[in-house]
């Protein structure tokens, strides 16, 4: 191999030390060392090549969904460690490892960027004094990879990249008995990685009654690959075959114009067609919705052209509540500034204990900031899981040196942990695994309560709180054993898809049934950016008819994808 590795700026000779005396089967030297700055373009070249397949990993998420995030939370993280790296002088592997190690920590996003950060950690520990990388250097750091990922798990699960990463590493010790050639190790390491990623369905019944892959093992596969790819010189940019291929409705997909725009309005009019407008509106883009009778439809779509929908919509009757947001703008700047933290409060003797919240929406921003005097919110959720980073930042910022953290969101929890383990603060989390829960939790509060005191009311409150969340299934396909067409309402009940409908309404009345006991007394809607205040009440409405028992409140809550969240308590 020579000259310059497409798209890189590393020269492939920086990236090999050849054994010229032998010459494999490929017709090329054989690779057996590496230096710094080659190890530095090998996990360059994966971090891209995972950002390339963003939205196949996305939509390995087991519900059907439209917010899967485990490819954009990996790619994130990767992209964290990739801006640490740039930032160090020293070209000794153990040193550019360090580097990755150090910046995918900070920026680990999610479950899965929390188990990538573990496992780059593991693989750096294994590379410490080292100089360059042999082929016993990766059987070894690859091992600790392993062993530092699993440590990391409180409950590891078969069918998971952990699983993956188990196969991986006997694989690499295999590999290296064999041969010292690092190209012929990390190509025996993706074919492993491959054959593993497939089988996870078998091992995990979730999985396989879904009809997917593990999500994390796939985005592990992309990493792997990348590795190779660089090491013979290919590019990492996907050819037009592979792009061709990827027939994937993604929010987080972006086309040639970036991530384009939400566009949303009303059409009002007399004999409004509304099966051909949403035929319409769903051929110009993505997450395309219209609802309404003939007399006014509420569309929203995301589109790059936001002037294709808006035009349609116009002959059709008459527009208002037009709204358009830049979605490219927003996704920038959540990647380079996306801790955006509301002011403290002006209540300083009130309380000695401060709020970290993580919130989606705008109008669920103001529920916590309202709840508490000191209240930091750290914006995210699904498809933008805080780093570890942006919640240290917050928990550092916020002005009480006691500190509890609500991540609201199952997802957001490990990081939580692990920002709250690095800070000097004395922090902790509530692990408030949604929205609701963290109202509830928040709504337990004892000002003249100790921390620890607050913490048990805190969990003991959330825990009498069911959540319900409804959205679109972005495919078809069977979980729970429950059948879910494509474009189906469908109910999740604390986390788990009990219900699949026609309508939003059928859908909720389902899934309260299912979660309704007479202890429960009040239920609240938080309706979404995809929903008005009409429709809103009237799901209230249907709600208050058909359990006239519970107290029924509606808040205004902005979160993306999920068009209702309900809190039952």
């Amino acid at each position: 191999m020579s000259g310059e590795n497409a798209g890189t700026g590393v020269e492939t000779g920086q990236l090999i030390q050849a054994d010229r005396a032998s010459v494999s089967a490929r017709g090329t030297d054989k690779i057996v060392s590496c230096d710094g700055r080659g190890l530095k373009g090998a996990f360059w070249a994966a971090s891209q090549w995972l950002k390339r397949h963003i939205a196949v990993v996305n939509a390995l998420n087991v519900f059907p969904v439209p917010d899967g995030d485990t490819g954009t939370n990996m790619s994130l993280t990767m992209a964290a460690a990739m801006a640490e790296v740039e930032q160090t002088s020293d070209t000794s592997i153990s040193a550019v490892a360090r580097a990755v190690a150090q910046g995918a920590l900070m920026g680990a996003r999610g479950n899965s960027g929390v188990i990538l950060s573990q496992i780059l950690r593991g693989f750096a520990h294994g590379l410490d004094g080292k100089e360059t990388l042999s082929a016993q250097d990766v059987t070894a750091a690859i091992q600790e990879a392993y062993a530092t990922a699993l440590r990391g798990v409180i409950r590891p699960v078969d069918g998971t990249i952990l699983t993956v990463m188990r196969d991986v590493a006997l694989a690499a010790r295999e590999a290296a008995t064999r041969s010292d050639d690092l190209l012929a190790i990390f190509s025996a390491l993706v074919e492993t990685a491959k054959e593993s990623t497939a089988h996870t369905p078998e091992l995990l019944a979730v999985l396989k009654e879904a009809g997917v892959v593990d999500a994390g093992a796939q985005g592990l596969v992309y990493l792997l690959e990348g590795v190779v790819r660089y090491m013979q010189g290919e590019s990492v940019e996907l050819d037009a075959e592979v792009t061709q291929s990827v027939e994937l409705k993604s929010d987080l997909a972006p086309g040639q114009a970036g991530y384009g725009y939400d566009v949303q309005f009303l059409i009002r009019g007399e004999h409004l067609n509304v099966e051909e407008i949403r035929q319409a509106i769903d051929a110009m883009g993505e997450s395309a919705l219209v609802v309404g009778d003939s007399h006014m439809l509420k569309v929203h779509v995301h589109v790059h052209d936001p002037s294709l929908p808006i035009s349609y919509g116009h002959r059709q009757g008459s527009l208002s509540d037009i709204t358009i947001e830049n979605m490219q703008e927003q996704y920038q700047r959540f990647v380079l500034d996306p801790l955006k933290t509301a002011g403290a409060g002006s209540s300083e003797d009130v309380t000695d204990v401060a709020i970290v919240s993580v919130a989606p929406g705008e109008g669920l921003s103001r529920i916590f900031r309202s709840m508490h005097p000191a209240t930091v919110i750290v914006h995210g959720g699904q498809t933008m899981n805080p780093s570890i980073q942006e919640l240290l930042t917050a928990i550092n910022g916020a002005t009480k040196d006691k500190v509890l953290v609500l991540p609201n969101n199952g997802n957001v929890i490990p990081a939580a942990q692990q920002a709250c383990a690095l800070s000097t603060k004395d922090a902790y989390v509530v692990p408030t695994r949604s929205i609701p829960q963290g109202i509830g939790a928040l709504m337990a509060f004892n000002y003249q309560a100790g921390l620890q005191e607050n913490i048990q009311h805190m969990q003991e409150s959330m825990g009498a709180i069911r959540t319900i969340e409804m959205t679109r299934a972005v495919r078809s396909t069977q979980v729970n054993s429950l059948q879910v067409a494509e474009g189906n309402v469908i109910g999740l009940l604390d986390d788990k898809l009990v219900s699949a409908g026609s309508d939003y309404t059928q859908v909720a009345l389902e899934v309260l049934a299912k979660a309704m006991t007479p202890q429960h007394e009040i239920v609240t809607i938080y309706y979404g950016q995809d929903a008005t205040r009409q429709e809103a009440e009237a799901l209230a409405d249907q709600i208050r008819s058909s359990y006239p028992q519970l107290e029924t409140e509606i808040q205004y809550g902005g979160q993306p994808h999920y068009r209702y969240i309900l809190s039952l308590e």
